[in-house]
């Protein structure tokens, strides 16, 4: 099979090509494993802490991607779930224990043994990949399959994110960024809260444009102050400045969510400069998202078929995969970016 492989950490201001074709064996599935035929991978930014070294792999070389579409290709001796044919998702959550104190809460997002797919074990980046039938979804119609890709992840992810929020109808939501995931945010926070203003905050004009077009009351670049206090935001970016000046415009009681696996170098000035009585008193939250469960994934994309949530998105060829994460690192972004493969 063809497949883009990452064979070690490296710098992208030094390096803009960091993965590399290959011609790999097929893989085989386990006994509980399905075979997949992938025919559209998402691409995420956390592809980005994954080559940069803010998230590392275990091992390399390694096939990156976790928002993956396919159709189930072959199984395993004891795979039963799916018929081969069916259409499937791969999530970020590619295997957790089931037997921890955080799996029987239903947190496998935490789990000592997390597993995530492109990172911990082989992705989406390439014609074939396997995963437990447990981790994989069916995936609802009327979608196809670059719309389907984005929702395994950034869409999620997002999921996850509002629901922390504890947003009710008519609260005021600032999003911090507006990428792949901010922008599904938006899709849904208009279908689920229809008298909530959403305020959307980016230093890229196209994105503040983009967010406009989609519903937004009010858009502006990070540091300036938005018309009206928020109950609930959520940040979405690599950098920590846009979650300072955040905290100034929450309303009493608000709360922030940071939905980031890794953010890039502090400026420590930009802590110190921090006042407390501004920024976090009165009873204002700072939360963070680890990850998705398989119950997010599995609650997220029935929703999603309702909506119905049909991401923007831009599809690129399984070789331009480095065109794909350098314009993601650059910020030239409008909804999601997706490899197709079929």
């Amino acid at each position: 099979m063809k497949a883009m492989v990452l064979p070690q950490i490296t710098d992208l201001a030094a390096n803009s090509r960091p993965l590399h074709l290959a011609d790999l064996p097929t893989p085989v599935p386990d006994d509980q494993e399905i075979l997949v035929k992938v025919s559209a991978c998402g691409v995420c930014h956390t592809e980005l802490d994954e080559i940069e070294g803010r998230t590392p792999p275990k091992r390399f070389p390694v096939i990156l991607g976790h928002q993956i579409i396919g159709r189930v290709e072959q199984r395993g001796r004891e795979a039963a779930k799916f018929q081969l044919g069916d259409r499937v998702g791969i999530g970020w959550i590619h295997w957790a224990c089931g037997t921890c104190d955080f799996c029987r809460r239903g947190y496998e997002n935490l789990c000592g043994d997390f597993q995530a797919t492109g990172r911990d074990a082989d992705g989406g980046y390439a014609e074939y990949t396997t995963v437990s039938e447990d981790f994989a979804y069916p995936i609802p119609e009327g979608l196809t399959d670059g719309e389907a890709a984005p929702l395994l992840c950034a869409g999620a992810i997002g999921y996850r994110s509002l629901r922390l929020t504890g947003i009710e109808d008519g609260d005021t939501l600032g999003l911090l960024g507006f990428g792949a995931s901010a922008h599904l945010v938006l899709k849904m926070v208009r279908f689920q809260y229809p008298r909530s203003r959403v305020f959307v905050f980016s230093r890229n004009p196209a994105e503040r444009e983009f967010a406009s077009e989609l519903g937004a009351v009010w858009t502006g670049n990070f540091g300036e102050e938005p018309p009206e206090k928020l109950r609930r935001a959520i940040d979405t970016t690599p950098v920590w400045k846009p979650i300072a000046d955040c905290l100034q415009y929450l309303e009493k009681g608000g709360r922030l969510v940071i939905n980031a696996i890794r953010k890039e170098s502090v400026d420590q000035k930009l802590l110190l400069d921090m006042d407390y009585a501004r920024d976090l008193w009165l009873e204002k939250e700072i939360k963070s998202v680890a990850n998705v469960t398989r119950q997010d994934i599995a609650d997220f994309l029935p929703l999603a078929a309702k909506i119905p949530m049909k991401p923007e998105h831009q599809e690129y060829g399984l070789e331009e995969a480095n065109q794909a994460l350098m314009e993601l690192k650059h910020g030239k972004i409008r909804g999601a970016k997706v490899l197709r493969l079929a």
